[in-house]
């Protein structure tokens, strides 16, 4: 379906619908949601024309001077929202962001994703996405009280959120985005779902739609939901898991490989593996953008990486490979497992491709696998082994980030700059900080 067939089809199910709200969707740098409503009667001049809005109100996106900007809607993402009246119903759409001038927003998170697609589709690729989102529900949102005590996968009564990740699952279906699977994780009252795959630009657009019901219909059951990558010091740690990997025009699976009998993956497939383990700590700030994500990644609970390294059904390693199954050519992919649920998911999987990329245009040769004895050596003997360590914590990510070309060429000038202003600022804050631990370890003692 064209463009215009798109535009006709949301056209027609807006008046047959009954919808009288739009409400038009668009994410700001940090991967925050952000949305305001049209009437439908002003949708078709929307499609053609933009709707304008105040884009300074929007941190990161435009200073008072330049404040204009235009929100396209992209009809290809029109839903009608099950969860409001069919009466008088609302909908929304996802949008792109551009200037006055109709020119493509550097600062819009989608766009930034786009053009690095477009730039795999110029090599003959296609990049194919899935994802498993890991949280918490907590009886509110100001102190992290679990809601069970039950643990990964079990089947048992005191498991509260049954209904609760049955009616998620129900939501989401009807607004198009399909689970695979969901279940009870490892920390008491952790959750996981799990995203069949689609392109970048889709799967970006589900898992941003996904947190926002999985938080709604938290609400309405009177609890929180909870995406913060390490919430409980004591508990397991959130992720989201992607799993990546590249088709060519015909629809072919080229990370497959019938001549590699271990893993089944192609030279491209390894190729991209080290373009991104040897841009793995440039893209952490990303990756694991808050000061909380490092608490997860330094824990050493043995199923987060601490450092730049791949396994076959390792979960420690950066990158997994997931089992191969006879027949399944089209399943073979990469486990991406450091980032976390707080990372906004354009720009991960924006900087990961321009890094697969990288690592295929040069042709980067994949280290050595790490095993269960690579597990047992100590940080020392891991260095001199020659694997990389992840950043420790948000600062030395940021410093990092901030000498990268790499990540200024991925991201571009505008969201790379803002970026890390904002991020440097988050990290002054809590550095300025006092901690109840210090006050705990150090009152009685100074």
């Amino acid at each position: 379906m064209n463009q215009q067939q798109n535009i006709d089809f949301v056209l027609r199910t807006v008046e047959q619908r009954d919808i009288r709200f739009v409400r038009l969707w668009f994410v700001d740098v940090l991967g925050r949601l952000k949305s305001f409503a049209i009437s439908p009667e002003d949708l078709e001049v929307a499609f053609e024309e933009g709707v304008g809005f105040d884009g300074s109100a929007i941190e990161g996106f435009a200073t008072p001077e330049e404040a204009d900007m235009l929100a396209f809607p992209d009809p290809s993402t029109f839903q009608v929202l099950p969860w409001r009246p069919s009466d008088n119903g609302v909908a929304r759409v996802f949008c792109d962001i551009c200037t006055p001038d109709r020119k493509p927003f550097a600062g819009d998170p989608r766009e930034c994703l786009r053009a690095m697609f477009y730039r795999a589709e110029e090599a003959g690729f296609i990049m194919n996405v899935g994802a498993e989102l890991e949280y918490y529900y907590f009886k509110n949102d100001q102190v992290p009280e679990p809601l069970d005590n039950v643990g990964y996968f079990d089947l048992s009564e005191s498991d509260s959120a049954r209904d609760l990740r049955r009616n998620t699952v129900l939501t989401l279906e009807k607004m198009s985005v399909p689970v695979e699977y969901t279940f009870h994780s490892a920390g008491p009252s952790q959750h996981g779902i799990s995203l069949r795959h689609a392109e970048a630009l889709t799967m970006s657009d589900a898992i941003t739609t996904a947190k926002h019901i999985i938080r709604l219909e938290a609400f309405e059951a009177g609890c929180h939901a909870a995406f913060m990558p390490k919430p409980l010091s004591k508990a397991p740690s959130s992720a989201m898991f992607l799993h990546q990997s590249l088709f060519d025009r015909e629809g072919n699976n080229v990370f497959y490989s019938d001549d590699d009998p271990v893993y089944h993956l192609s030279d491209t497939a390894k190729h991209y593996m080290a373009g991104i383990l040897a841009h793995a700590r440039e893209i952490s700030a990303i990756t694991n953008p808050t000061v909380n994500s490092y608490k997860r990644l330094t824990t050493g609970e043995g199923t987060t990486p601490e450092y730049a390294t791949w396994g076959l059904r390792n979960r420690s390693a950066m990158i997994r490979i997931p089992i191969y199954k006879p027949g399944k050519q089209l399943s073979t992919r990469i486990e991406l497992r450091s980032p976390d649920p707080m990372a906004n998911p354009y720009l991960v999987n924006a900087v990961t491709l321009a890094a697969g990329l990288d690592g295929i245009e040069r042709k980067l040769e994949l280290p050595a696998e790490t095993t269960a004895a690579t597990l047992r050596m100590s940080e020392r003997e891991l260095e001199q082994a020659g694997y990389t360590q992840l950043p420790r914590n948000l600062e030395e990510a940021l410093d990092i980030f901030e000498d990268s070309q790499f990540m200024k060429d991925a991201l571009g000038e505008h969201i790379h700059s803002f970026f890390l202003t904002k991020k440097r600022s988050e990290w002054k804050k809590y550095a300025s900080c006092v901690s109840q631990w210090e006050v705990d370890r150090y009152l009685s003692n100074s």
